[in-house]
């Protein structure tokens, strides 16, 4: 295991994170604590140090199983977890960005957790409906009276995040350091805004869904028996199952390895963290497993060449030559961008 810098701060995490939503059975397929245990248990032995979790997974009991499992240790683990998801879906005030769910919800996490701070805040989803000013004021508030660290932000538009980091830069507030949000083989849509806007405000990405909802490691390509998220996948999803499954079996891998290590890959887009999410032991060593090597040059362009994304307007727009020959002349080409 190395270890990265957490975006602009000089916090170091692992470069592989640990997913808690599967800890605890109240949804009805998690881990059980004992196995949530040794899950956990694997990853920091491999050098893990960096949970990721939030209020409302399992119902509360992930917070729970993470405040045991690093309590004789909790300096050496950096803990995330997530404001926004409601808690009382009759009560206007208990989900949501605004300031005052953001407090309920954090004393309740520092509670679950057993622990006086919280190493990294999530905004887990933009709410459309609260001020940006109103939620970095509240955060920049929980920083300074000691019981957040950092700040980052998940599942929200890149305008959005753009906009809350230079106003919080302006008025001297925390600014996010991190950003959240699904990213994988077979869901390339960050490529388009997100990933530039976090390689352009230095914010590091952790990456959830990596394996596409299961679907790149082959399960809906067969009749098996594992237990699956969806009924079914889609024909493209099962085609580049087929692809990932053949470059796993010529290196003597898994299809979810793989799949781990395009994204571990895929640096020069913006720095990327994935997130492992096991629901068993079996599962997370086989994910660790993936530190073990590296897909070839090769395996890389023939794994994206086969999941294109395409970015669309203004992306495509401006990357024509009759564009750049509009605003450069005859000069692009001798132009070493640094930034690039």
């Amino acid at each position: 295991m190395r270890y990265k810098l957490l975006g602009k701060s000089g916090l170091r995490v692992a470069e592989l994170a640990l997913g808690t939503m599967t800890f605890g059975e109240d949804w009805g397929w998690g881990a059980s604590r004992e196995v949530s245990q040794q899950i956990f248990e694997a990853y920091a032995n491999a050098g893990g140090n960096f949970v990721d979790t939030a209020n409302n997974y399992t119902n509360g009991t992930s917070e729970k199983f993470v405040g045991e499992f690093i309590h004789s240790d909790r300096h050496h683990f950096v803990v995330a977890t997530k404001f926004t998801l409601s808690e009382r879906p009759s009560d206007p005030n208990f989900g949501g960005n605004q300031r005052k769910n953001m407090m309920r919800s954090v004393e309740g996490s520092l509670k679950r957790l057993n622990t006086d701070f919280i190493d990294l805040l999530w905004l887990h989803a933009w709410d459309g409906l609260t001020p940006v000013e109103e939620v970095l004021r509240g955060l920049d508030d929980l920083v300074r009276s000691g019981k957040v660290n950092y700040i980052g932000i998940s599942d929200s538009p890149a305008w959005v995040v753009s906009q809350a980091n230079a106003v919080a830069d302006l008025r001297g507030w925390s600014s996010f350091v991190a950003l959240q949000l699904p990213y994988s083989l077979s869901g390339r849509d960050p490529e388009r805004d997100l990933l530039p806007m976090a390689k352009a405000h230095q914010m590091s990405v952790t990456a959830w869904g990596i394996l596409g909802g299961g679907a790149l490691t082959g399960k809906y390509n067969t009749a098996s028996d594992d237990p699956k998220r969806y009924s079914d996948a889609g024909e493209k999803q099962k085609q580049l199952a087929e692809l990932v499954m053949a470059v796993a079996e010529r290196n003597g891998r898994s299809p979810a390895q793989v799949a781990i290590n395009w994204i571990r890959q895929q640096q020069a887009k913006s720095s990327l963290i994935p997130i492992l999410g096991a629901r068993t032991v079996a599962q997370i060593a086989d994910n660790l497993a993936c530190l073990e090597w590296q897909l070839t040059d090769e395996e890389l362009a023939q794994l994206s060449d086969a999941s294109p994304i395409a970015l669309g307007f203004p992306h495509e727009f401006l990357a024509r030559d009759e564009v750049r020959r509009l605003i450069f002349g005859d000069t692009f080409a001798l132009i070493d961008n640094h930034r690039a």
